[in-house]
């Protein structure tokens, strides 16, 4: 059961940042297609709406262990690709530390993939 109730924190704690930072551009849409498009991304409003979706979704799919692994997997690629695409740049303060940060989420969601949600989860009443 300790083994259970770790994996919930865990799913918690890597859940969090997405939701919240998801929760974020959904309420300005505008503004984050805004910045993607600063930043040179093709079809600023639609990437903006795929990020949101990849947060919200895939943060709550990780916090209540449904579809877990899938959902591991995606944010992984997903924390490797912000990583590079949002914080590549080293010249800018702060981003060395994010990049680390992203890769680092990576790592943890590639943890969840491996071994699964655990007992605590909507996946393990779906088996």
């Amino acid at each position: 059961m300790q083994q259970n109730a770790v994996l919930l924190v865990a799913r918690i704690l890597l859940s969090i940042i997405f939701i919240v930072a998801g929760y974020g551009k959904l309420t300005g849409l505008g503004g984050t297609a805004g910045y993607f498009g600063s930043m040179g991304l093709p079809l600023p409003m639609i990437t903006a709406i795929l990020v949101t979706a990849v947060e919200v979704l895939g943060g709550i799919a990780i916090l209540v262990g449904f579809f877990t692994r899938p959902a591991a997997y995606i944010l992984a690629l997903f924390c490797v690709a912000t990583a590079f695409i949002g914080h590549g740049d080293f010249s800018v303060a702060g981003n060395d530390i994010h990049f680390m940060k992203n890769l680092a989420m990576a790592g943890g969601f590639l943890f969840v993939a491996t071994f699964g949600a655990g007992a605590l989860s909507v996946d393990a009443k779906r088996a």
